[in-house]
C-alpha cells in the first residue's frame, strides 16, 4: 500500500511538471483574430497575453467605433485562447493522473 502511495505521488509530481511545461509552451502558441472586415487584427498567446494589435486608419477617426471593435475582437481572441489553453492543460493533466479507484475525474 505504501509503495502504491509513493508511486502515485511520483506520478502526480510528474503530471504537475508536465502541466507547468505545457503552460510555458502555450506562451509560444499564437492566436490571430480579426474583425469581420479586417479593420482590426489582434494576436494573443494561448495563455491570453496580448502580442500585437493592428488598427486600420479609418478606425482611428472614430473613438467609439474603435472601442467597439477592440472589445469584440479581443473577446473573440480570448475565447479561442481560453479554449486552446483549457484543452491542452486538461489533456496533459489527464495523461499524467494516476489511476485512483473512484477518482475518475477526467472521463
Amino acid at each position: 500500500m505504501f509503495g502504491d502511495m509513493m508511486g502515485m505521488m511520483g506520478k502526480l509530481k510528474e503530471a504537475q511538471k508536465k502541466v507547468e511545461e505545457t503552460k510555458e509552451r502555450l506562451n509560444t502558441v499564437l492566436i490571430d483574430e480579426a474583425s469581420s472586415d479586417n479593420k482590426l487584427k489582434v494576436t494573443i498567446t494561448a495563455n491570453r497575453t496580448l502580442k500585437s494589435i493592428t488598427i486600420d486608419d479609418e478606425l482611428l477617426q472614430d473613438k467609439e467605433m474603435l472601442e467597439d471593435y477592440l472589445i469584440l475582437t479581443l473577446n473573440k481572441a480570448i475565447e479561442k485562447a481560453t479554449s486552446v489553453n483549457e484543452s491542452e492543460i486538461a489533456a496533459v493533466a489527464k495523461e499524467g493522473m494516476p489511476n485512483i479507484p473512484g477518482m475518475d475525474m477526467f472521463k
